[in-house]
């Protein structure tokens, strides 16, 4: 992906030139929220009361599914979302799902996934472990799956527009605002750097950011790594 950095301020541009469809790339934050905060207790009710699965196989089932969240979200910042499809339409389809957040990193209305993406992804990731561990598994291990993603939605929304004083934090968001003003090659771990650890993509010491959010700022470190 092109370092095509554009604006840091908290703007939103058209991405389709029809109204109706451009309504439907942009999101507020809350909304997974409201829509999987459900999803998650109901996995939960079913496992416990419908299956009634013994709390010492749900909670193993649900961090398992959290890990795999993680390793999820890695590889699909890595491998799909900073992959420019080839062909005429390649750079579009690349600027749709992930380019624009490069260009407009701040843009609130663009900093967690819309629901016409997340959710048939989250039913064919549904499906997929149902089909591998069954009806019962499934449930505490998708509600820890669930939870993986609501935490990685909020965690990249708060590294765009929360100020931290906790060390931990001030970490990860030092790590991402590498990967935006930066190095886009590296740094695909978003709530955890775990898995940039694994696939060593971590940054070289020399690569680095401060947490600043302010335009003028930003625009500094551009600068001094371009």
């Amino acid at each position: 992906m092109a370092k095509n950095f554009v604006s840091n301020k908290d703007e939103s541009v058209p991405m389709f030139g029809n109204a109706f469809m451009d309504f439907f790339s942009r999101v507020h934050f809350t909304v997974p929220l409201f829509i999987y905060v459900p999803v998650v207790l109901f996995f939960l009710y079913r496992s416990l009361f419908v299956f009634q699965t013994n709390i010492l196989f749900v909670i193993p089932f649900a961090a398992l599914g959290f890990a795999v969240w993680t390793f999820t979200e890695y590889n699909m910042h890595r491998f799909v979302f900073h992959w420019t499809p080839p062909g005429k339409y390649g750079p579009r389809i690349n600027f749709m799902f992930h380019g624009v957040h490069h260009d407009y990193p701040s843009d609130s209305l663009r900093l967690v996934m819309v629901p016409v993406v997340s959710l048939p992804l989250a039913a064919v990731f549904y499906f997929s472990f149902n089909w591998l561990l069954g009806a019962e598994y499934v449930c505490p291990f998708f509600v820890g799956f669930v939870s993986g993603y609501l935490f990685y939605d909020m965690t990249h929304f708060a590294l765009h527009h929360v100020n931290f004083k906790n060390k931990f934090w001030l970490e990860l968001k030092q790590h991402h605002m590498v990967h935006h003003y930066s190095d886009h090659d590296n740094g695909f771990g978003v709530s955890s750097k775990f898995w940039d650890m694994v696939y060593r993509t971590t940054f070289k010491k020399k690569k680095s950011a401060p947490v600043m959010v302010e335009e003028e700022k930003v625009e500094q470190v551009v600068e001094q790594h371009m």
